[in-house]
């Protein structure tokens, strides 16, 4: 899977949505007519994620860990390029997902592998530069 292509594909599909479920909407001005429950929980994880006692980058490294222990592969792709985009490194990645392995068990272990397809294609390996 390309976890890059899945990002924008899942950003450009719940834009939509916001559109079109039922419900009150916001003025257009406020998020382009998206309905309020979408709205809500857009506000709501962008106040749960911003730097406060703990960072950005650790909160979306935990979101990462629940991510992959609750087997949510669009998630996954979410908090993988939002951890990224924060600063979190390759080893910051890896021991999250060693943490989600410990709390989901053997399940939790095969999306573990989808998590690391999508570190490496959001971040370039190591030893590869970006050009």
């Amino acid at each position: 899977m390309n976890y890059v292509d899945y990002h924008k594909h899942l950003e450009e599909r719940l834009t939509q949505l916001g559109r079109e479920l039922p419900g009150p909407t916001l003025a257009p001005a406020l998020l382009s007519g998206a309905s309020a429950g979408v709205t809500g929980f857009a506000r709501l994880r962008k106040k749960a994620v911003e730097d406060g006692a703990l960072g950005a980058k650790t909160k979306e490294l935990m979101a990462l860990a629940v991510s992959v222990a609750v087997r949510c592969e669009g998630c996954i792709a979410y908090h993988v390029h939002d951890a990224v985009k924060a600063g979190a490194t390759r080893q910051e990645l890896l021991e999250t997902i060693g943490v989600a392995i410990m709390m989901g068990g053997g399940p939790a272990s095969m999306y573990a592998a989808h998590a690391l397809d999508a570190i490496e294609q959001f971040m370039p390996a190591p030893n590869q530069t970006t050009g």
